[in-house]
């Protein structure tokens, strides 16, 4: 993992995942989407993650656990109605390996009417995630 601050342009996500599970979430990300790790700092309680950066298709993406004491001993809210998107050369291939991490179909892949080739999957946490490319032939 670098330590070399990444600069983020423009809008980045960053995702709070319920039940101590943010570990998971980045070792899914790894899998199903090529993440790589940027940074990872722990809670002091040294189990929870404070703040995790990834990188996804050269795109930023944050992270952390939800912390209950942070947030008026609330439960970690169920993921809101967003879908964060992946545009790339191959969606296929992408599908594929999202699949076989473990995500779960949405929409089915398919060439769409508007000249994509596009989809979405739910992540393990609730996430959406939708995944576009060129149209196959």
């Amino acid at each position: 993992m670098s330590e070399t601050p990444f600069v983020m342009p423009g809008v980045t996500a960053h995702l709070t995942i319920g039940d101590g599970k943010a570990a998971d979430a980045i070792d899914f990300y790894k899998a199903a989407f090529g993440a790589t790790e940027q940074t990872r700092h722990l809670a002091d309680d040294g189990a929870r993650i404070m703040h995790a950066h990834l990188v996804i298709n050269d795109g930023p993406l944050m992270l952390n656990d939800h912390f209950h004491e942070m947030a008026g001993g609330e439960p970690a809210p169920p993921p809101a109605s967003v879908t964060l998107h992946l545009e790339v050369e191959d969606a296929d291939r992408w599908w594929d390996r999202a699949l076989a991490a473990g995500a779960a179909i949405r929409f089915p892949i398919d060439n769409q009417f508007w000249g994509a080739r596009y989809g979405q999957v739910t992540d393990p946490f609730g996430h959406v995630w939708s995944i576009g490319g060129p149209v196959k032939t």
